[in-house]
């Protein structure tokens, strides 16, 4: 069952603990990859220094924060890696979610030709390990670019999240709270426990 925009209209911090075991879909062609979410982190463009529209920051790229619950975000860091984020809370809260890491489940040499451009098998074990756990790299293995920026993903058939099936449930999923990644330059908001992960899930990007 896809996520509805009532999942993403709650506080970014619960979304993105409830985010952790749904299952990311990304539809190219008539392929369905799909992949276990196992790392978040939260942000609160109200209090948090580490968000890009702090301080109710509008911008060309920060304007899609604003828009509907569920609405996917997907912005460039550096220059050349893209970052996929979900919109959470009302309209015009400015809440997201980042997604930090996933686990491949289905289609892994469509992913891992998309990642490294050379099927599942022939790929290292450092290799395997590396495939998705990062921002950056989840969106080179599911091929999510800017052109997703502002779809709203509740209702599209392109990008979306759904519950897991049964073959894909987790019995039990054990939460580990930390501080985000890579924000020293937030202030008190670097010391926020605002990300989220799987305990003992092997493509968490950093324990």
């Amino acid at each position: 069952m896809k996520l509805n925009k009532k999942f993403f209209n709650k506080d970014a911090r619960v979304v993105a603990k409830n985010l952790l075991g749904k299952i990311i879909v990304r539809k190219i062609n008539n392929t369905l990859l799909k992949a276990r979410i196992v790392e978040t982190e939260a942000y609160i463009g109200k209090i948090d220094k580490a968000c890009h529209a702090y301080g109710d920051k509008r911008t060309k790229r920060t304007e899609t924060l604003y828009s509907e619950p569920g609405t996917a975000y997907v912005y460039l860091i550096y220059g050349l890696y893209n970052c996929l984020n979900f919109v959470t809370n009302e309209v015009d809260c400015a809440e997201g979610v980042i997604i930090r890491a996933v686990e491949p489940l289905a289609e892994f040499d469509k992913i891992s030709i998309l990642r490294y451009n050379k099927e599942y098998d022939k790929l290292t074990k450092y290799e395997k390990k590396n495939i998705s756990n990062g921002p950056g790299k989840l969106c080179s293995a599911l091929n999510i670019t800017r052109e997703q920026n502002n779809l709203q993903t509740t209702t599209s058939n392109e990008l979306y999240v759904e519950e897991p099936s049964h073959n894909y449930k987790l019995d039990t999923i054990d939460i580990v709270e930390s501080k985000r990644i890579g924000i020293d330059y937030a202030e008190e908001a670097k010391d926020f426990l605002w990300r989220y992960y799987i305990k003992g899930n092997s493509y968490v990007s950093k324990i």
